[in-house]
């Protein structure tokens, strides 16, 4: 298609929560279009999350959004050639790429842990960063700082 921003496709809702946020993160998290693979690491994950959790007044899945929102970022910095050298301008970032970053952090930073299990280290992962820990959000704190860093620069704007 030429030109134009191609249409953004309806996702249906996942079967046990009935939330279109779960099965874009299992979406994210799918290999070789195994959906169904994923779905069940997805919810054993979660399942992990609600026997470990300390706080008892939170749902898994309540969790699991925290975790989210705590690893999205809210500024990145893009390269920006000017006069022959190349600057790293901070941007603030589109809300759905805000997620779509998270999601990606998450998942990748669950796969480098290592316990036994995709479910499992997902679930570390999960518990972690829902306390503001971990090698996801530690990954958001240092895109912030370096766009703090390059903050001198941010009226080379697009």
């Amino acid at each position: 298609m030429r030109k134009r921003q191609a249409k953004k496709r309806p996702l249906l809702p996942d079967p046990r929560f009935n939330d279109q946020l779960v099965t874009r993160f299992v979406n994210n998290m799918m290999w070789d279009g195994k959906k169904s693979v994923a779905f069940k690491v997805f919810y054993d994950a979660i399942d992990i999350v609600d026997e470990k959790k300390q706080d008892e007044e939170k749902t898994a899945l309540e969790l699991w959004k925290d975790a989210l929102s705590n690893v999205m970022p809210h500024v990145e910095v893009r390269s920006r050639r000017v006069g022959g050298a190349t600057f790293q301008i901070p941007m603030q970032i589109r809300p759905d790429r805000k997620i779509a970053t998270a999601m990606k952090w998450l998942i990748t930073y669950s796969r480098k842990r290592n316990e036994k299990s995709m479910a499992a280290k997902l679930a570390g992962e999960i518990l972690a960063a829902a306390k503001e820990e971990g090698a996801a959000v530690k990954k958001r704190m240092d895109t912030h700082k370096m766009a703090e860093a390059n903050k001198a620069f941010s009226h080379f704007r697009f």
